[in-house]
């Protein structure tokens, strides 16, 4: 009785479980797509591998897909996602591999809206290796270049914004750069070198965060030539030139920091440089006053921990960096300081000749008819009676040379034994001098 009760259950619980089979949707091994596709099965297991962390698992079902289905509608995705297991492996070697990958993707595919997000990528990829202003700029400025060639290229895609924010940050850091050597150089008195930079930094990187101070350093820098040619010894024609241009560059730097900067800590000394060179005080225009102040307003403010942490990170600090505006999107000429020393020198030149104007060559026009002058004698300069030397003394033979050397030895008068013993005294002291020995403490 026992066995029939237990047999029966038995068969009921496996027709339960059997019905309950059959009335079960099998799971879908498509990652929840209903397709059938073999080049979608093979996408999907890729973005699972993706997820989670299985790079070289994912690579390899992308590399698959490619081969195996190249006019598959995924390929362009799969190339794509390629490129994305490279940088999110992390590494420099991966970083490398990953920039080849969206380079290759936008070659082949350059019409295609993920073409935007491949040279985002790209640009990315310098950026995360960027360093601070006073280590190697390389990746600095190749993360400049691509984020420009992006807003150039792509200026409608949803990216572009992206773009522009991560360009203004790229282009405060190599600001900053060029802000420190021109600080360095006008420390040590090249001048010249610290006019160049800071030109060239003011002229580049209008939205710098730094510009008031770039600005002010540049106009100190041009009143110090000032002074340095005042003391020179160039003419006096030369130096009034010089002057004047020194002045009026130093002036144009202090007017630009009131017109463009009036929110920023430079702008009370700018004026009162203008005043002190005598020259008129401009009044910054309401509009410009407002964007300075949005500008201003858009940095982000840190803590003194967040501070203390990132100078000691390798990362630069980007908080100083504005949100507002357009960046630069191609560099002016830029100023060295060989150009500026060639400037003084054309000028110099230029002055010396307009003093002197001689050394002149003028052409004559000679008549046909006019006799030719005889050749026979060479022309001759007049001679002066200084110029003749007086004539040389009669040679004397041996023996009046032999007699006259003994008339002049017998006149001669006897040396003194005081002075003898003194000069072999003193020769002694000499020979004693050059041949110091200084023994041995051993």
């Amino acid at each position: 009785m026992i066995r029939r009760v237990t047999t029966a259950l038995l068969l009921a619980t496996s027709l339960l479980t059997w019905v309950a089979c059959k009335n079960q949707k099998a799971a879908n091994p498509l990652a929840h797509v209903n397709s059938k596709q073999p080049d979608k099965v093979l996408f999907d297991r890729a973005t699972e591998a993706m997820n989670k962390h299985q790079y070289d698992t994912a690579r390899l079902t992308l590399q698959t897909l490619i081969n195996a289905y190249p006019d598959s509608e995924y390929v362009a995705r799969a190339k794509l996602t390629v490129g994305e297991s490279w940088y999110q492996d992390g590494t420099t070697a991966g970083l490398a591999q990953a920039e080849t990958e969206f380079r290759d993707f936008i070659t082949f595919f350059p019409n295609m809206p993920e073409a935007a997000e491949a040279q985002l990528k790209i640009a990315e990829i310098h950026y995360r290796q960027m360093g601070k202003p006073d280590r190697d700029y390389t990746h600095a400025r190749r993360a400049e270049e691509e984020y420009r060639q992006l807003l150039m290229q792509y200026p409608d895609s949803k990216l572009a914004e992206t773009a522009r924010q991560r360009l203004l940050e790229v282009q405060e850091v190599l600001a900053e750069r060029e802000f420190r050597i021109q600080h360095f150089y006008f420390l040590r008195g090249s001048l010249l070198a610290s006019i160049a930079r800071g030109k060239t930094l003011t002229d580049t990187y209008p939205l710098y965060s730094g510009a008031d101070e770039a600005l002010f350093l540049l106009g100190q820098a041009y009143e110090q030539q000032v002074d340095r040619t005042r003391a020179s010894s160039l003419a006096e024609g030369v130096k009034q030139r010089l002057t004047k241009d020194y002045m009026d560059k130093a002036a144009e730097a202090y007017s630009r920091i009131v017109t463009r900067y009036p929110a920023l800590p430079r702008y009370k000394d700018a004026r009162l440089r203008l005043a002190a060179i005598n020259h008129p005080v401009p009044e910054p225009t309401p509009d410009a006053i407002a964007l300075n102040k949005k500008e201003l307003a858009s940095r982000t403010p840190t803590t003194t921990y967040e501070r203390f942490v990132t100078n000691m990170g390798k990362r630069p600090d980007l908080s100083e960096a504005t949100r507002v505006g357009m960046p630069t999107m191609t560099d002016p000429a830029q100023t060295d300081a060989p150009k500026l020393a060639h400037e003084i020198d054309s000028i110099v030149k230029s002055e010396t000749a307009a003093k002197n104007a001689t050394g002149k060559v003028t052409v004559a026009a000679v008549s046909a008819n006019a006799p030719v002058p005889s050749m026979d004698s060479a022309p001759h300069s007049p001679v002066n009676a200084s110029d003749v030397p007086a004539e040389a003394p009669s040679q004397l033979n041996e023996a009046a040379s032999s007699s006259t050397s003994e008339k002049a030895s017998s006149s001669a008068p006897a040396p003194n034994e005081k002075d003898d013993a003194q000069n072999a005294s003193s020769s002694h002291k000499a020979k004693k001098k050059r041949h110091l020995h200084i023994p041995l403490p051993f």
